[in-house]
């Protein structure tokens, strides 16, 4: 773009001056540039508004005019009827609301308006009733022949404010808009160019040019972003040397026979992948992705023993000290009589124990590490670290599995990143995408699907917690998991999980050993908590969401959530994978709280969907993108204008274009500069991207 004229103030613009220019900056427009990217949301369509005399009877229309007259008055029952009556140049149409009186208040004599709805015949004229109700600027109206863009707003500038400035930026600037695209590459992808696509949005003229140009928006939107991602995914290529960790019959065996199990067929082909990547000397980066209990956990160790087996040290970072314990215990269980050396790196360590702890890792004698984010510290060094594994990656953010790349190291080590939490394929294509992926589909002999049933009364409440005791009699274990620790003034009963704690210890599951764990107790007290409930001296375990992955008690049948609709699908997935994991029968009761329609149909998707994938697909389109991983905590996915749900298709079309560009080389052309400074400047910061190549 010609920097200057772009760079204008919006202030100086006509019909902006100072004070709109401070209601803009809320918006985050400042320029004339920023004006041109504020987009719209949508588009009214009112270039086939009809006219009195062409209206047919009980047909949805609409119909514009002005009014001529207001009425409102106290009719039987006591109710109020209003009606206003418009002029549409051929004739009159009245509308009438009942008990509405609020509608007149939105309109006065002269004002131009539409009504939309069905319009009937009576006593000779039109009339409608309850009618929608749009208040238009007739001048706006005509300026954009119909189509009326919809931005968003701020308090001081309303929405005719804002088309008139908006269109006028782009009568008086567009051409000053440069197209990172080269000429040939328009018609090669089958968009219009930027200029175009910019005044399309703005001040469309007709509904087709509208969607072309919203389409070349979001397709540069998605275009920068996935180039970001193959140059990124291509740097990590290009940048030092991975150790090759190549794996032999004779290793292979060795380590088999570790487990006291057979790998199913779903672990066979992630231990090939993963074992193909890791021979090769450039660094693996895989996306390890599996539904709960699939047995990632085996795989992941599979992979660090090779590292081992090497002669290389092996990493595995978990997102909390409770699933980094869980790990521990169940390698330690693995490794038992190995001659592996193996240490547990955590924050909760003393200073003398951290102390001898790093010694032991940078000096190479500890070949196997497993901790939280305590071992990505700059103090933590690796004599020779040579698979770095980061269990539930969301959770720490996008950017930190580059953080076991040292600058100053002659090499990097092969990282892969697990999650229990099935990803749906436009994340694993964006919040992935830099990542190959390899996915356990299928589940190991002898686990069934969980019951799950959504109780919504109390008489069924009472049965579910009857339920409950009568599988603890029977020698089951079971989970209760509150959304929060404290119950708070708002929200009822159940809430605050030591309140039901108590509760239940007096009440529905008196005389049954019921523990508590939650994130607000020390890691001794938690430790303790979770022990007494492996060893089955608790029963019952009430907890927060602390127990949502990585807790593995084979005994645990039951798992009762209170206020489910507060949980995500995936989150209440991972929950019920708790249980199960032995050879009974898993049941999970989810107590809804809130009796809306869209906290059933969620909830209703787990009664209809046993398998993580087919939840976490129908968590994306009913949540998005945001809340499903939880990256709203660690930044969402920056995009300007795609919806990663509306424009899936062209998502998986510009993947592809974006990866071949980068492939091929062509990103490095002469003729991609200024899409390369796009990329650069939207996300090289983002995605550490080098400056240069």
């Amino acid at each position: 773009m010609d920097e200057l004229p772009l760079q204008t103030p919006a202030r100086f613009l006509p019909g902006v001056g100072p004070v709109r220019a401070e209601c803009l900056a809320r918006l985050g427009i400042e320029t004339v540039e920023d004006l041109l990217w504020h987009l719209p949301r949508d588009l009214v369509d009112l270039s086939e508004v009809r006219r009195v005399g062409e209206l047919e009877p009980e047909i949805l229309q609409t119909v514009r005019g002005e009014v001529v007259e207001l009425d409102d008055r106290r009719i039987s029952g006591g109710r109020r009827m209003s009606s206003v009556t418009i002029d549409s140049g051929d004739g009159f149409l009245k509308a009438t609301w009942f008990n509405q009186s609020w509608v007149l208040g939105r309109v006065q004599h002269g004002s131009a308006v539409l009504f939309s709805g069905k319009p009937k015949r009576r006593a000779g004229r039109w009339e409608m009733t309850h009618p929608r109700l749009q208040v238009i600027d007739a001048d706006d109206l005509e300026a954009h022949g119909g189509l009326l863009p919809k931005y968003a707003l701020t308090d001081g500038v309303t929405m005719e404010a804002m088309r008139r400035i908006t269109r006028d930026v782009a009568d008086r600037f567009i051409e000053h808009v440069s197209d990172p695209l080269p000429e040939s590459w328009l018609k090669r992808f089958d968009v219009v160019g930027l200029s175009d696509a910019l005044a399309g949005v703005h001040r469309p003229d007709s509904v087709e040019a509208y969607h072309a140009a919203r389409r070349r928006l979001i397709f540069d939107d998605l275009l920068e972003f996935l180039l970001g991602l193959a140059l990124r995914r291509r740097a990590w290529r290009a940048s030092g040397r991975a150790p090759r960790l190549p794996v032999t019959a004779k290793i292979d065996s060795r380590i088999r026979r570790r487990f006291p199990f057979e790998l199913t067929s779903g672990q066979d082909r992630a231990v090939e992948e993963i074992a193909a990547d890791m021979a090769r000397d450039h660094a693996m980066h895989r996306l390890l992705q599996a539904d709960v209990g699939a047995g990632k956990t085996a795989v992941a160790l599979y992979a660090m023993l090779v590292a081992v087996a090497a002669g290389h040290q092996a990493v595995l970072m978990a997102p909390t000290e409770l699933l980094a314990r869980q790990h521990w215990q169940t390698i330690e269980e693995l490794l038992r009589g190995s001659r592996v050396e193996r240490v547990l790196l955590t924050g909760n360590l003393t200073a003398a124990q951290r102390r001898k702890t790093l010694e032991r890792i940078s000096s190479g004698e500890d070949l196997l590490v497993v901790g939280t984010h305590a071992v990505i510290q700059q103090d933590v060094e690796f004599k020779s670290l040579g698979l770095a594994v980061i269990d539930e990656q969301h959770k720490f953010g996008v950017m930190q599995r580059s953080q076991f790349a040292r600058d100053d190291a002659s090499q990097t080590p092969h990282v892969l990143v697990m999650t229990a939490t099935p990803i749906p394929r436009s994340l694993c294509l964006t919040q992935f995408g830099d990542l190959d992926v390899t996915t356990i589909d299928d589940l190991p002999p002898g686990r069934q699907p969980v019951v799950t049933s959504v109780v919504r009364d109390k008489t069924t409440r009472d049965k579910a917690w009857q339920f409950v005791r009568e599988q603890v009699l029977a020698g089951r274990q079971a989970f209760v998991v509150c959304p929060r620790i404290d119950a708070g003034e708002e929200t009822g009963e159940g809430m605050g999980v030591e309140q039901t704690c108590q509760r239940l210890r007096e009440n529905e599951l008196s005389g049954v050993a019921v523990g508590l764990v939650h994130g607000r107790l020390d890691v001794d007290d938690k430790t303790r908590a979770m022990q007494e409930f492996r060893d089955g001296a608790t029963r019952v375990l009430v907890a927060t969401t602390v127990v949502e992955v990585g807790v593995d008690v084979p005994n645990a049948t039951v798992m009762v959530v209170y206020q489910a609709e507060r949980f995500g699908l995936s989150q209440l997935h991972q929950l019920r994978g708790r249980i199960g994991r032995g050879s009974y029968q898993g049941y999970c009761f989810l107590l809804a709280g809130r009796q809306d329609e869209s906290a059933a149909t969620r909830l209703d998707v787990l009664d209809e969907h046993t398998d993580g994938f087919s939840v976490a697909e129908a968590d994306f389109l009913l949540r998005g993108p945001g809340d499903v991983l939880g990256v709203r905590q660690h930044g969402e996915l920056p995009l300007r204008v795609a919806d990663l749900i509306v424009d899936r298709d062209l998502l998986e079309e510009t993947r592809t274009i974006a990866f071949d560009l980068v492939q091929s080389g062509e990103i490095d052309g002469e003729s991609a500069e200024r899409l390369r400074d796009r990329v650069l400047e939207r996300f090289g910061e983002l995605m550490e991207l080098p400056r240069t190549g």
